[in-house]
């Protein structure tokens, strides 16, 4: 076979390349490889047996561009957040068959997520889609007045912008109605401080121990979205006295710090202490983490996501439904046991 990139080699394969080697006329190559109407089964046969041959690959962004839609949707995501990588792979799975494209734009600590969106403005992109954005909701709202703006994992009060999010809330009774059952009533949780979804997972944390009656035992630590704060968190329940025998924190990233501290300092895990995280991330499947954790469900959140942002730019969207939410599980792996008795 040629390689794919020309037919010496030496340049990417064209349409008149393909054309050439099937006996036909360029058009009628543009036609076949577009899946239009105007060309008989053999001559698609022959066609498309000719570009297998060549290596012939489409230029599908140029393609877009060419278009008067670009059909791209723009995605913001933060680089450091391992759970923003599960997420972006399954909008690469929604979108295809619904016939878009992806454009991504990152979050590094030198480059805030104005500047994301703005790269994004330039790529033609149709609609955007933000992972767990910490904008204003006035600057989100700006954003939607211009193009279909869709957050993922994150409370948004505007009518203007479509959310899709995980029941954080009551992935938080999830975890602790766990540790509950196990014989744990010294329960404390790592917070996320003002990141998204942190307030919900507070809220639903109190919820479940008044649930069980356990109210006096609460005790909220201060936390964040990485593992330096789950490290500093986890050093201020190593001097607790008397310290709860489990906690629940914020999301994967942070218990991974959480787990190192208090492994360091001399405690088995879970023998000693009990650890929940949030967000099944590839971190907490990872062999030598085993995490328990309450798990987004991934596969449903970016599916509603291009949905809505499809149905947006089709303008088949309901006008009134802006929120979807997604209900989470939990996923019991090595970090959670009863308490030493």
């Amino acid at each position: 076979m040629t390689d794919a990139s020309g037919p010496a080699g030496g340049r990417r394969t064209t349409l008149a390349d393909v054309a050439a080697r099937a006996g036909v006329s360029v058009p009628l190559v543009s036609i076949v490889m577009r899946d239009a109407p105007g060309a008989s089964a053999a001559t698609r046969e022959r066609v498309r047996r000719a570009a297998e041959e060549l290596g012939y690959r489409p230029d599908l962004r140029a393609r877009l561009l060419r278009r008067s839609r670009s059909r791209l949707i723009g995605v913001v995501f933060g680089v450091q957040h391992p759970f923003h990588g599960d997420l972006v792979s399954g909008l690469y799975t929604a979108s295809d068959p619904a016939g878009y494209e992806l454009a991504l734009s990152a979050v590094t600590p030198g480059r805030d997520e104005r500047r994301a969106v703005a790269s994004l403005l330039q790529d033609r992109c149709e609609a955007l889609i933000l992972l767990g954005p910490q904008l204003p909701t006035s600057d989100l709202a700006e954003l939607a007045a211009r193009m279909p703006v869709v957050v993922v994992a994150r409370a948004v009060r505007s009518r203007a912008v479509d959310v899709v999010r995980t029941d954080d809330a009551a992935g938080l009774h999830l975890a602790v109605d766990h540790l509950v059952e196990l014989g744990h009533t010294r329960i404390a949780h790592v917070d996320g401080g003002r990141a998204p979804g942190a307030a919900e997972r507070r809220r639903g944390y109190r919820e479940a121990l008044r649930g069980h009656r356990l109210d006096a035992e609460e005790r909220v630590l201060p936390g964040g979205l990485t593992e330096d704060e789950g490290a500093a968190a986890a050093r201020t329940l190593l001097a607790a006295a008397p310290r709860p025998t489990a906690v629940t924190v914020f999301n994967d990233r942070c218990a991974t710090g959480v787990l190192d501290v208090l492994r360091r300092g001399g405690l088995s895990v879970p023998r000693d202490l009990s650890v929940v995280g949030f967000d099944d991330s590839s971190l907490a499947r990872l062999s030598h983490v085993a995490l328990t954790t309450v798990a987004q469900d991934t596969d449903r959140l970016t599916a509603l996501a291009v949905a809505r942002a499809t149905a947006r730019l089709e303008d088949t969207a309901p006008a009134s439904e802006r929120e979807q939410v997604v209900p989470p599980h939990l996923v019991v792996r090595a970090t959670t046991a009863p308490p030493r008795g």
